[in-house]
């Protein structure tokens, strides 16, 4: 086990596509996957019935959260009595499943993974097929080459392509695996600075700028955002841990209800900061590349953008050249929220939306070609989509490099 890969957190690592035959097996009484003799790399000879522990997740573009069901998964050779008792030579194994939600919403071409985490239990993972979330779950585990009719496995999981980045920890804790990220070394800094509360999430992007040295945007802002929100993160998360401690320390006497409001306040923060976090460090680097902007500003029909270039003045300007207005949406992940983005300054016709979604879906990606939408993704990312794609998307420094050509 090597921290801050997945071997941290997995023993192994097993995916295939799910066959049409296999799609009926999952909504009938056999309830038992094809082509499981591969995981014996990860699950060993099995003696007897091997019963593993299992979460059942289903994920798709389509819904905010997975749905999840907690289950079982039993692993056996089905000819392991005939040898023994008549001396049969033949092995068959089999990996069973109980009857379940996730099993009645799978469809023949969507991914299954079978993931070994260290404490001996199992996930079993389908993805629908053709989608972004599919594609990031195949990117996460390295896993490319399904198309032969058994797993894949993967029993090593410290490659480079295996470390725990940025990116890669929101793909894992969207399947439940909490990935630990804290710096402990600022902790008792920003207890000095914010005491047991969180600051502003503007005061907070700040703070965390300051704790990386020697970066400027000047000399690639493609490398100084992703910096930043890294850096962010992990002081977030080691920030968040102290402040949940504490407040865990006091308990809640038998309050349910505080105890769920304190719950969904967590949840809450985690996901409306980092979005505007981006916004909050994307802003610096305008800033410092000379590049004028209005943030948040009211274009029409009350939309706010959350940039637009050279700035709100110049955009109610009826007489200034619409060709040389930028707007510029910012969202943390997709999905099917870009669309938002659409009707957003209506004098700006070609839109441009910067994310930092790894494997967006080449479905997707086409339809906003299509709508005249320009992706901007930081160029670590690039690597994360296909070739195709990555002809057509913009970096940050592309970007920038647009706005700057266009400032008057």
């Amino acid at each position: 086990m090597k921290k801050g890969y997945l071997s941290q957190y997995f023993d192994g690592v097993a995916a295939k596509i799910l066959s049409p035959v296999e799609a009926d097996v999952l909504t009938s009484n056999q309830h038992e996957f094809n082509g499981v003799e591969s995981l014996k790399e990860i699950l060993g000879e099995p003696d007897g019935k091997v019963r593993y522990g299992a979460r059942f997740i289903y994920l798709t573009d389509f819904e905010d959260d997975p749905l999840i069901e907690d289950g079982f998964l039993t692993w056996y050779d089905a000819r392991q009595k005939a040898r023994i008792e008549r001396k049969v030579m033949r092995w068959e194994y089999r990996l069973y499943f109980p009857d379940n939600s996730i099993s009645h919403v799978a469809n023949a071409g969507d991914i299954l993974v079978i993931a070994k985490l260290r404490d001996g239990t199992l996930l079993a993972i389908v993805a629908e097929s053709d989608t972004t979330i599919s594609r990031q779950i195949l990117w996460l585990f390295g896993l490319s080459d399904l198309s032969h009719p058994g797993f894949s496995v993967r029993e090593e999981l410290e490659t480079e392509q295996d470390r725990i980045a940025f990116a890669s920890r929101f793909i894992l804790e969207n399947i439940g695996v909490a990935v630990e990220s804290t710096e402990e070394t600022w902790l008792d800094d920003m207890i000095a600075k914010f005491g047991s509360t969180f600051p502003t999430t503007s005061l907070f992007s700040a703070y965390s700028r300051s704790t990386v040295s020697d970066v400027s945007a000047i000399d690639g802002p493609d490398d100084v955002l992703m910096a930043w929100m890294e850096r962010e993160e992990i002081l977030f998360r080691t920030f968040e841990k102290h402040i949940i401690a504490e407040r865990l320390s006091q308990g809640f006497d038998d309050d349910v209800d505080g105890f769920i409001s304190f719950s969904l306040s967590v949840q809450n923060r985690r996901k409306s900061r980092v979005g505007l976090a981006l916004e909050n460090h994307l802003e610096v680097i305008f800033a410092e590349l000379g590049i004028r902007y209005s943030r948040g500003k009211v274009t029409e029909n009350k939309s706010k953008p959350d940039f637009v270039f050279p700035g709100q003045k110049e955009y109610r300007d009826q007489g200034y050249d619409p060709n040389t207005l930028t707007m510029l949406g910012v969202k943390f992940t997709c999905k099917d929220r870009w669309r938002q983005v659409l009707a957003e300054a209506d004098r700006v016709k070609r839109k441009h939306l910067l994310t930092l979604e790894t494997s967006i879906s080449p479905d997707q990606t086409e339809e906003m070609e299509a709508k005249d939408l320009q992706l901007v993704v930081p160029r670590i990312i690039h690597a994360t989509y296909t070739e195709k794609q990555r002809t057509w998307l913009y970096d940050v420094s592309t970007f920038t490099n647009l706005v700057k050509k266009r400032q008057p």
